[in-house]
């Protein structure tokens, strides 16, 4: 199955499509193009009736480390709304996806990057996974379904705790509370993936359409209302203070700015 991809890998192999994250020399960070061509390509496998089960990696030793900071420094109100609108658009293709989705996760998982491994129905990690949020740390907020998504994983407390200091988790740890289903070593991510896919595929596709459609029921629309709040922030000057001082690779300077 050959597409015109870029940023994407597509791989479809006995009943299993892999969807690889393909900009490795950016830890797999996505860009607009990015979410377009994930999003077209996961309409395309929820319509494949040889697909039953949907792999969603990164190319390389990361998952994704979120939105690539160099594109997103230069949004503005204008252009950032056409942006939150593709990932609203991404957001819905995953979790309307009537097949399985699981994320294998190894390295980075960051931020945006995160959040795109929420969307996924299980995750499986490898020892070596980091995972975080770091909005608060670059001027933004996780409002691609993490302040949605995370309190119903992890319980209202270490949502926050993720959100709004940044610290960045281990995979023992990330299993510890539920952010992932399975931890296995790095060497084993392959085959650990690879069983559950195939204990999915054994299951009735019929059941579990109807059980992504009640568990996601009202999802996307409520990750629009959240995205519709993030449409302002680009331009601001806490932004690109934030994300500036993280290209420089330096700590941000929030104070100096008028918080009128």
């Amino acid at each position: 199955m050959n597409r015109p991809y870029t940023d994407i890998l597509f791989e479809q192999k006995e009943g299993v499509a892999t969807i690889t994250l393909n900009r490795p020399h950016k830890r797999n960070a996505f860009r607009q193009r990015t979410l377009e061509e994930l999003a077209k390509a996961f309409l395309q496998v929820g319509r494949d009736g040889s697909v039953g089960v949907v792999v969603l990696t990164g190319e390389g030793d990361n998952f994704c480390a979120g939105g690539d900071i160099g594109e997103m420094l230069g949004l503005t109100p204008q252009t950032g709304a056409v942006f939150v609108q593709h990932l609203s658009a991404l957001a819905q293709a995953i979790t309307d996806c009537p097949k399985p989705v699981v994320a294998k996760i190894d390295g980075y998982c960051i931020g945006g990057g995160n959040e795109l491994q929420l969307f996924c129905d299980l995750a499986v990690a490898s020892g070596r996974a980091r995972f975080g949020q770091v909005g608060p740390k670059v001027g933004s907020a996780p409002l691609w379904g993490g302040s949605l998504l995370l309190p119903r994983l992890l319980g209202l407390r270490r949502a926050k705790e993720m959100m709004f200091l940044c610290e960045p988790i281990t995979a023992a740890r990330a299993l510890e509370i539920g952010l992932v289903n399975r931890v296995v070593p790095a060497s084993q991510l392959h085959d650990a993936t690879d069983t559950l896919c195939r204990d999915l595929l054994r299951r009735s596709p019929q059941s579990l359409t109807l059980l992504k459609r009640s568990l996601h029921r009202g999802l996307a629309e409520e990750i629009r209302k959240d995205l519709s709040i993030l449409e302002g922030i680009y331009g601001t000057p806490e932004l690109k203070e934030g994300m500036a001082a993280f290209l420089e690779k330096r700590e941000p300077n929030f104070k100096r700015i008028d918080r009128a």
